[in-house]
């Protein structure tokens, strides 16, 4: 199995009034508080694991924790695959220790280092997390956090990937 790996996070505006755990304020919208979403999906696109963390959290400290809350993944005969062959990640992932730490794990990194120019034909396989992304955050409640408790939140976005995975199997079958 190999895996797109963890996606660029996205950052989910989170309403001034109901601040909460997992909320902070974002880099990029002017200081307003918001949280964000950081996804590993497999090679198609199903998202594995989700995690949301405040929106001045860096991508970097949750490559591990992504990688880590990957389920068992079954399909042929024999002992279900607890990790992916390989790992892709853009430049916010990109830490020496982390890249340690996979290969440490027997899996593959490849990681755009920063400031170097980006691995060619990565944007093909990219396309495949930013999709997932654009697939989450088409159910509106995903889109703009209202929830104060962040297990709320989190049940939401683990039933939108439960829908996803849904409507995969269902279009696979037809």
């Amino acid at each position: 199995m190999s895996s797109t790996g963890p996606g660029r996070a996205w950052t989910v505006l989170t309403s001034v009034r109901k601040r909460g755990p997992d909320t902070g304020p974002s880099p990029v919208d002017r200081r307003k508080t918001g949280s964000k979403h950081n996804l590993i999906c497999d090679g198609r696109g199903t998202p594995l694991k989700v995690i949301t963390t405040a929106a001045n959290v860096n991508d970097v400290t949750q490559a591990l924790a992504l990688v880590d809350g990957v389920p068992p993944v079954s399909g042929r005969p024999g002992r279900p695959r607890r990790r992916p062959e390989s790992l892709l990640g853009d430049k916010g992932y990109d830490s020496n220790p982390n890249r340690d730490e996979l290969r440490h794990r027997r899996i593959l990194p490849v990681i755009s280092r920063k400031g170097s120019p980006n691995i060619k034909g990565i944007g093909k396989l990219r396309y495949v997390v930013e999709q997932t992304f654009a697939l989450l955050h088409h159910f509106k409640r995903l889109a703009v956090r209202w929830e104060r408790r962040t297990e709320l939140h989190d049940a939401f976005v683990s039933l939108a990937c439960s829908l996803i995975c849904w409507r995969r199997l269902n279009k696979s079958r037809s």
